[in-house]
C-alpha cells in the first residue's frame, strides 16, 4: 500500500473521503427547501446584515455560490457557525449544513475558516456540529459527520474529545440496519483515520472496534464494504499498541486469511496482506503464532507464484513468506496450538494427534485458573462445527489421561456433560470422539455403561443412545 513517508502517512488524497450516494440524495431533495430568514430578522433571532449575507447565497446555482464563497468564504464560515448555535428548527439547520459543505466542497483549504475560529472560542467549530450529530431526522447527522470528518482530516493538531465524540456516533451507525448509513460510517473513519493522533483514542471507545469487526464477520459483506473496513484496521495497525492487541482481542487474523482466500478483487487482497505486514512489524511476538495456526506460509507460498498488477502485493506476500519461513523454527509447537486454540477454528493439526505433544505440554493447560481448557469447554458448547467438536473432544481425552485428577474441574464446568450428550451427535467423528473422551473421563463403574453406549452404536441404535445421558446421572459415572 502506497505511503508518503517512513511511517504510516496515507497516501497524499482529498480531505474528505465521504461520497454516498444516499446522503446526496437527500441533500438533492432538501437543496431547495424555503427557509424563512426575513421571519428570523423580525424575530430578531438574526440581524439585518446576517440575512443580507443568507439572501446572497440562498437557492443559487453552484457557479453563482462558487463565486460568493471565493469573494467571503471566510465570513460565511464564521456566519454558518453562528447560526448553528443559535437557530434550532430542523430545516434551517438542515439548509445550513448543506450550504457549509458546499463551501468547504473541492476546496479543502476553507476548512482553516472553520478552524481559526476557535481562537476567539475554543468550543467552536465543532461544539454546534457534534449537537448536529444527536439530531433525529436523517439527514442531519449524516451531514454533520461528513463536515466534522474534513474538519478533522485539515487540522495539524485534530481536537481528540470531537474525534471521540464522532466515533461513538459512528459505533452506533455501524449498527444501522441501512447499508447506505453504515457505508458512510465506515467512509468517516476511513478519513479520520489519517490523522495517527485519533487512533488510540478509537481503539480506546466503548464498543468501537467491536462495531467495526462485526460489520466484518457478521453479514458478509460486499467486496468494496471488505475493502474499506480492512483498509480501516491496516491504518489503525500501524500503531503498536493496536497491533499488539487487536488478533487477541478481535481474532482478526484467521478471519483475514479467509477472506483474502475467497477474495476476487486484487484490492482485497492486497489491503489484508498489507495489514498482515503490519501486525508482523509492529507486533510480531504477538501475531506469528496465530499467523502459524491458520497456515499463512503456504497460501503466501501459493500468492508469490501469481501475477499482479500492484507490485506492492508481492513485495508484501514476499516479507510475509521470508518472516514466517525464518521464525517457524523459533516458534514452539504449544504456541502454534494455542493459537489455533484461541482462534476457535480448530483442524487435525499434527499436536492433536500427538501423544508427545500432550506429554510435554499438559501443565500449560493449568495455568491460568485452567483457561485452555476453558476454552475447550466453550467450543464444546458454543460450536456447531462438527470438526470442531470432534477436535475439542479429542483433546479433552488426551489431557485427562494426563491430568486425572482434572476430573471433577472439568465436570464442575460442563464438560462431562457435554460430552455424554455429544455421543449422540448426527456426525459419526464427534460420536467417536465424544465416546473416547468420555472413556477418559469416568470411573470404572460407568465404563460398562460407555461399553454398552459403543454396542448400541455399533448397531447403529442411535434413538437409545440419545437418551442414555438422561437415564445415567453423568455425576454417578
Amino acid at each position: 500500500m502506497s505511503l508518503t513517508g517512513p511511517q504510516d502517512k496515507v497516501a497524499e488524497v482529498p480531505l474528505a473521503l465521504v461520497s454516498n450516494a444516499y446522503l446526496d440524495d437527500l441533500t438533492s431533495r432538501l437543496r431547495t427547501h424555503p427557509i424563512p430568514w426575513e421571519g428570523y430578522q423580525r424575530a430578531t433571532l438574526i440581524s439585518e446584515v446576517e440575512l443580507n449575507y443568507m439572501k446572497a447565497v440562498e437557492r443559487k446555482s453552484s457557479d453563482e455560490l462558487a463565486r460568493v464563497f471565493e469573494r467571503e468564504g471566510r465570513v460565511y464560515a464564521e456566519l454558518f457557525t453562528n447560526l448553528l448555535q443559535k437557530l434550532v428548527r430542523v430545516d434551517t439547520i438542515q439548509s445550513i449544513l448543506i450550504l457549509i459543505d458546499d463551501l468547504l466542497l473541492d476546496h479543502d483549504e476553507r476548512a482553516k475558516f472553520f478552524l481559526d475560529l476557535s481562537k476567539n472560542d475554543p468550543t467552536l467549530p465543532y461544539a454546534p456540529l457534534l449537537k448536529c450529530l444527536r439530531g433525529e431526522d436523517d439527514f442531519v447527522p449524516l451531514k454533520a459527520s461528513k463536515i466534522i470528518t474534513t474538519l478533522l482530516c485539515a487540522s495539524h493538531k485534530p481536537n481528540l474529545d470531537a474525534a471521540q465524540d464522532l466515533f461513538r456516533w459512528t459505533t452506533a451507525q455501524l449498527q444501522s440496519k441501512n447499508p447506505a448509513v453504515v457505508d458512510l460510517a465506515v467512509q468517516v473513519l476511513e478519513s479520520v483515520f489519517r490523522q495517527r493522533d485519533v487512533r488510540p483514542v478509537y481503539w480506546h471507545t466503548p464498543q468501537a472496534v467491536d462495531a467495526l469487526v462485526r460489520v466484518l464477520k457478521i453479514d458478509p459483506p460486499s467486496p468494496q464494504m471488505q475493502y474499506q473496513v480492512i483498509y480501516c484496521f491496516w491504518i489503525l495497525t500501524f500503531n503498536s499498541e493496536i497491533a499488539q492487541e487487536l488478533n487477541r482481542k478481535y481474532d482478526v487474523i484467521p478471519h483475514l486469511v479467509e477472506v483474502a482466500k475467497a477474495a476476487i478483487k486484487e484490492k482485497v487482497i492486497r489491503v489484508i496482506i498489507s495489514t498482515l505486514r503490519n501486525l508482523v512489524e509492529k507486533a510480531p511476538e504477538a501475531n506469528l503464532a496465530a499467523m502459524a495456526a491458520v497456515k499463512l506460509l503456504p497460501f503466501c507460498e501459493n500468492l508469490s507464484t501469481r501475477k499482479w498488477s500492484d507490485n506492492e502485493i508481492l513485495e508484501d506476500v514476499l516479507y510475509l513468506k521470508a518472516e514466517l519461513e525464518e521464525n517457524f523454527q523459533n516458534l514452539s509447537t504449544f504456541e502454534v496450538y494455542e493459537a489455533e486454540l484461541l482462534s476457535s477454528r480448530l483442524t487435525w493439526s499434527p499436536p492433536h494427534m500427538s501423544d508427545l505433544f500432550w506429554t510435554k505440554n499438559w501443565r500449560e493447560f493449568k495455568k491460568d485458573n485452567y483457561n485452555l481448557l476453558r476454552v475447550l469447554a466453550r467450543l464444546l458448547s458454543t460450536s456447531s462445527d462438527s470438526l470442531v467438536l470432534s477436535v475439542a473432544a479429542s483433546d479433552i481425552a488426551h489431557y485427562v489421561k494426563k491430568d486425572p485428577s482434572s476430573k471433577k474441574f472439568l465436570q464442575d464446568i460442563g464438560v462431562k456433560q457435554r460430552i455424554m450428550e455429544l455421543m449422540s451427535h448426527p456426525d459419526q467423528e464427534v460420536r467417536y470422539n465424544s465416546v473416547n473422551a468420555s472413556w477418559s473421563l469416568i470411573g470404572g463403574a460407568g465404563r460398562a455403561v460407555v461399553a454398552l453406549i459403543l454396542d448400541l452404536m455399533f448397531h447403529s441404535w442411535y434413538p437409545v443412545v440419545g437418551s442414555l445421558h438422561l437415564i445415567v446421572r453423568v455425576d454417578q459415572l
